[in-house]
């Protein structure tokens, strides 16, 4: 009797149809279970980049005004200004507005007309550079 089940079961061979669909069903699922976050995941890093680039910006504005300490209390700067502070900026229609306090002497940066604006700060105004670090 052992004899004849050990000779049946080599002779089949590969897979019956009933397995295979099993096999593509449960890929099936585990695909749809992860493609959505994949695709999350990549939405937020993209979102990051951009603010990660609006900091970078307000950073180069910080250097441009320790070089260059502009006398007015308020002073606007453009890629212009901000060209020889940065590398690979994507977005280059931004300007940032830099004010002074003339009380305390401190400055505060405000970034318009760039990508991150719309994802921490007003939709069509400005971010602040305590908008951006808080993303």
């Amino acid at each position: 009797m052992w004899q004849r089940i050990k000779a049946s079961a080599k002779s089949e061979k590969g897979f019956t149809l009933v397995e295979l669909l099993a096999v593509i069903v449960i890929l099936g699922i585990v695909a749809g279970i992860a493609v959505p976050s994949v695709g999350g995941i990549i939405n937020k890093a993209e979102n990051d980049a951009k603010v990660a680039e609006g900091i970078s910006i307000v950073n180069a504005a910080k250097l441009y005004v320790t070089s260059n300490n502009p006398s007015a209390a308020t002073t606007t700067l453009t890629k212009t200004e901000l060209d020889n502070y940065l590398d690979n900026v994507k977005n280059d229609t931004y300007t940032v507005t830099v004010k002074k306090d003339q009380s305390s002497g401190k400055y505060s940066y405000e970034l318009k007309n760039h990508n991150s604006v719309r994802l921490v700060g007003d939709k069509n105004a400005t971010a602040t550079e305590k908008e951006l670090l808080e993303y």
